[in-house]
């Protein structure tokens, strides 16, 4: 992915760690944590507050979350929910993690942000996360409350004088055009000046309120086609390898690689994926070892037949880019190019 100088060594690192020293067919790029399904809003897409109100009131132990990310070994790991600052400890499993050298992206909406902050430190090994789903309007419709695009801007913009890291996360559902991509993504480019920005097609939860606005394989690729033209890609700091973003505007196709980014959550380690839930085993091991891997992906599981979301296609992009050179260079450039050397 296009990351920070120092983290893409690190990640390379590991990555050849585990496939030429360890042959390893299978291992965790970053893991996605979620130590709570709670949350203080009610997204159109999201699936994760239809629990029943006893899980929802549920809070993953700070061991327990800490010690599922270094069974794994990933060098990356997630925390999402849920919105996870409502977790009255979550600043000792960033601290925790952090600690243990391992890069800790803290994904949230940003609404008590502000209220939490003071609970953080910055390091370069530290990230928040805040999910920009368009701009005023479209951002506050997709969450379902208005005033969260205001205070989400308000609590970036405080977070980044003090000297944190900060990254947004934008679903494009298909009631998106490629002006609203290219309009959220300039502002968070241009004027707010995030550090990086992640995007993805909305995937169809099985749970969500809303089912009739997901993108299919075809709109998604031309969606960010369009988006994508004119140098906007290169401008754009986005936080994805290239080949992944060759992937999302049809120039490239993959095979999912679900293991790539496995889910942790008070359920256990989550079987395949982040986004499928075929029950759950509690160690990693057990994952990796006993899941049917072959049954899912497109053309084997009608679940997968849409699905173009990062947590299954940007592990195979990332492992295409160290298995050639010229994609390895074309990254490191790409990095370098964006100011990303830090």
């Amino acid at each position: 992915m296009a990351m920070p100088l120092r983290q893409t060594v690190r990640v390379g690192t590991y990555l050849m760690q585990q496939k030429l020293l360890k042959r390893r067919d299978k291992f965790p790029l970053i893991v996605e944590l979620e130590p709570l399904f709670a949350c203080n809003l009610a997204c159109e897409g999201c699936g994760k507050i239809q629990h029943p109100a006893g899980v929802l009131k549920q809070r993953m132990p700070v061991a327990q979350a800490v010690g599922a990310v270094l069974e794994s070994g990933a060098p990356m790991v997630s925390i999402a929910g849920g919105e996870p600052l409502m977790h009255p400890q979550i600043d000792a499993i960033v601290r925790q993690l952090v600690e243990r050298r391992k890069y800790v992206f803290l994904c949230t909406n940003a609404l008590l942000l502000r209220k939490k902050i003071d609970k953080f430190r910055p390091s370069p090994y530290f990230t928040f996360a805040v999910h920009i789903d368009g701009l005023r309007e479209r951002h506050d419709q997709s969450v379902a409350k208005e005033g969260t695009f205001d205070e989400a801007v308000a609590a970036i913009k405080e977070a980044k004088r003090r000297g944190f890291r900060v990254t947004t996360n934008s679903t494009f559902f298909n009631t998106d055009t490629p002006q609203t991509v290219i309009e959220v993504l300039d502002y968070l480019n241009d004027e707010l000046k995030v550090d990086e920005m992640m995007i993805s097609p909305a995937y169809a939860y099985e749970k969500a309120p809303d089912q009739e606005h997901f993108l299919g394989v075809e709109q998604t690729r031309e969606l960010f086609r369009k988006a994508f033209a004119g140098g906007n890609r290169k401008r754009w700091r986005l936080n994805h390898s290239p080949l992944f973003l060759d992937f999302l505007e049809g120039k490239a196709d993959f095979e999912c690689t679900p293991w790539g980014i496995p889910n942790y959550s008070l359920f256990g380690w989550q079987r395949p994926c982040y986004l499928m839930a075929d029950g759950y085993v509690p160690t990693y091991r057990e994952l990796v070892e006993k899941t049917d891997w072959s049954k899912y992906g497109r053309g084997k599981d009608p679940r997968c037949e849409n699905c173009m979301a990062h947590c299954g296609y940007e592990p195979t992009a990332v492992l295409a880019t160290m298995g050639s050179l010229q994609q390895s260079l074309r990254a490191i450039t790409e990095t370098v190019s964006a100011g990303r050397g830090r």
